[in-house]
């Protein structure tokens, strides 16, 4: 992470409380997103599962967190570039699934221009590759 739990709240206009730090601490403290369920386990009786969905939401409005939707159809969170806002993301870079331990890891890959039709509007963009991790072919 660039910044300190504590410096992101701050440049986000987000008040400093201790649920806030440990959901940004946690969230950074693996290479792999992690996913809300995760999350909840990890922090046990912290916080609870709506604080937590909250938190969760202001990140992710605030261009602190990005959600990557897995093989299983579960939303996973990883920190956002430095670049993203809470009106644009930047995060237009490959994710990669792994399908045996299930782990989302952000890729330095960038996703090639798409040409959309006239008309349309793009407000998100995801790409995911799936297939086996480097700590599971190495198993």
């Amino acid at each position: 992470m660039l910044n300190t739990p504590v410096e992101i709240l701050r440049q986000n206009q987000l008040k400093n409380t201790k649920q806030r730090v440990r959901v940004l601490e946690e969230i950074a403290s693996d290479s792999a997103a992690i996913s809300q369920p995760e999350l909840e386990k990890k922090l046990g009786k912290e916080i609870d599962r709506v604080t937590l969905y909250r938190i969760l939401n202001i990140y992710e409005d605030k261009g602190i967190l990005h959600r990557i939707i897995d093989i299983n159809g579960t939303a996973n969170y990883a920190i956002c570039s430095s670049a993203c806002t809470a009106h644009h993301h930047h995060d237009e870079h490959v994710h990669f699934n792994c399908t045996n331990c299930s782990k989302i890891y952000c890729l330095a890959v960038s996703v090639p221009p798409i040409n959309i039709p006239s008309g349309f509007k793009t407000e998100a963009m995801n790409f995911i590759a799936y297939g086996i991790c480097d700590k599971c072919s190495s198993k």
